[in-house]
């Protein structure tokens, strides 16, 4: 805003004591001060806002106005509100004229506080104003050519013009973006809680931006939705909630004008021409995971499955001297009713479960090939080396690991209506062993489909163990056997408050021992005989027997 625009506004009590000819400079801020020395807290085009506490004699003004020019102020204001009958003193007037400093005073019966808030009023709106018109004209220049420096460039708008600190993240909370001004980056555990909320939000069809306070914070959450796709393009919001961006805000939106509100959702837009352009540059590594999949499902050759790994792995790996390893991963996302094609839904979700956070490069997800076959989203992941652990096991991907991080936001984004499970081979050194690999996963995410829960993972190392059968128990000949075993039991302890179902699971882990048995239930020996007698009068099995004890213990994993 002008100088003249402020002398314009009556309600402001302004009176200009001198540099009419300077009211067409600019003003970009405010600042109220009664320092003898205040130019550490300028930074240029201010208008200063003062008392005159600062001057004991006129001596103190000739040296307080320079220091106000060299900062670059726009102008100074003094009040007229301490000084009584008297006027401005003279020569405050002389130094502010001989330095080309406009002077203003200000009526006693104004407040600096209005002052300051009709200033910053004004100079935000404006501010917002150029930062809209960059952010069109980024988005043009993003649209019609190479990204511009990804998101990172627009959020650095927003902290610079706005004073606002933002984060792009991903659905599962991974951190994609976050602009200089935010400084540190937002912990994990914060960026996890910001997702979920924003899950939850969309499955519930509460209206953006979602707002979520943690601690003293508070956050505004806006949805980042492919540029190509409407809000209301998709038919069935399930198609897209596990994969779209969004922009997390350190403000409170709910009282924003519709002005920055618009300024916002037009960030969101240009974010979402980056995130496009992220995808197409999957599309090669979509392709090759697809072509060796064909190849492995159709029982190629394996030197013709090789010669295609060979292609790969410059692209997956860039500069890799040796052939690599590879891994498979096999992830489903099923949903409750719906015409819903599940498949792309599960093959972006992998792409963002594999992303490897230490990659360097603008896209860390390079090494990531991930087709999809009907419902079902297959990863091809190369490793340079895999090397074995002291205690037998190997280095690479690890079930348990993949979601751990992700499985609280993912478990809002599903509600009470989808699953997510996910299965891991070992990993492989030649084209002979994709095959077994493939199918080695296939199981392990068969067994993460047993348990409980809203996300599951297995992997490849459960499969030497009798659980690898659960699965394929069919569901009705599994609730008769555990039934039949337990159902007694639970009556029991519904009945007299016996804890027969925790004793026995307690007995079977502790391999019979009545003695560590009894230790870790802080009971008598003989209060543990008499219960593990209970079990098998209502059971009729014997617990001193393999076979009664195998049947138990596969019944308590089955229910």
């Amino acid at each position: 805003m002008r100088l003249r625009a402020l002398l314009d506004t009556d309600a402001l009590g302004l009176r200009l004591l001198g540099g009419a000819d300077e009211l067409d400079r600019t003003v970009r801020g405010v600042m109220t001060t009664d320092l003898r020395d205040p130019s550490r807290y300028l930074s240029g085009g201010e208008l200063v806002l003062t008392g005159l506490a600062w001057r004991r004699s006129a001596s103190d003004t000739e040296p307080f106005v320079r220091l106000l020019v060299s900062a670059g102020v726009a102008a100074l204001a003094a009040g007229e509100a301490e000084l009584g009958d008297n006027d401005i003193p003279d020569d405050l007037v002389t130094a502010c004229a001989k330095h080309r400093l406009p002077l203003f005073a200000v009526n006693e019966s104004v407040a600096f506080a209005t002052i300051t808030e009709h200033v910053v009023r004004q100079v935000s709106g404006e501010r917002a104003g150029d930062l809209a018109a960059v952010v069109d004209r980024h988005r043009r220049m993003m649209t019609s050519g190479p990204a511009g420096g990804g998101p990172d460039v627009v959020l650095d708008l927003l902290g610079s013009d706005l004073d606002l600190r933002a984060w792009v993240l991903s659905p599962t909370g991974r951190l994609i973006a976050g602009s200089k001004v935010a400084g540190a980056a937002l912990p994990v555990d914060v960026c996890a809680k910001l997702a979920a909320e924003h899950l939850a939000a969309v499955r519930t069809g509460r209206r953006g931006p979602h707002r979520l306070a943690l601690g003293a914070s508070t956050y505004s959450l806006f949805p980042i939705r492919s540029s190509g796709r409407s809000p209301q393009g998709s038919r069935d919001v399930r198609e897209t909630v596990l994969s779209d961006w969004l922009l997390a805000v350190e403000a409170d939106a709910g009282d924003w004008p519709d002005e920055r509100l618009d300024l916002l959702q037009g960030v969101t837009q240009l974010i979402a021409v980056e995130r496009d352009r992220r995808d197409a540059a999957r599309t090669v590594r979509r392709r090759l995971a697809q072509e060796v999949l064909e190849l492995v499902q159709t029982g190629a050759a394996p030197a013709e499955i090789a010669a295609r790994l060979r292609v790969a792995a410059p692209v997956l790996l860039p500069g890799l001297g040796a052939a690599p390893h590879w891994q498979v991963v096999v992830a489903r996302v099923e949903w409750d009713g719906g015409d819903i094609e599940a498949g792309p839904v599960a093959q972006s979700l992998l792409e963002e479960i594999l992303v490897d956070p230490l990659t360097t490069g603008p896209e860390p997800s390079d090494r990531i090939a991930v087709a999809h076959t009907g419902d079902e989203a297959i990863a091809l992941v190369p490793l340079p080396a895999v090397s074995a652990e002291h205690d037998g096991s190997e280095s690479g991907l690890h079930a348990d690991l993949l979601l751990a991080a992700v499985r609280d936001p993912l478990s809002a984004g599903l509600d009470d209506d989808g699953r997510v499970t996910l299965g891991v081979s070992a990993a492989v050194h030649s084209a002979e062993g994709l095959r077994g690999a493939l199918e080695e996963a296939r199981h392990a995410r068969r067994v993460a489909a047993a348990r409980a829960g809203r996300v599951c993972a297995a992997g490849h190392q459960e499969l030497a163990s009798h659980v690898l059968l659960l699965p394929f128990v069919p569901d009705d000949v599994r609730r008769a056997f555990t039934a039949r075993l337990l159902d007694p039991l639970r009556d029991y302890d519904r009945r007299h408050r016996a804890e027969l179902i925790p004793t026995l699971e307690a007995f079977l882990e502790c391999d019979g021992s009545w003695t560590r048995c009894a230790t870790r239930l802080h009971l008598h020996v003989n209060t543990l005989r008499y219960r593990v007698g209970r079990i098998e009068q209502l059971t009729s099995r014997d617990l001193s027997r393999l076979e009664d004890k195998l049947d138990f213990f596969l019944a308590l994993r089955m229910s």
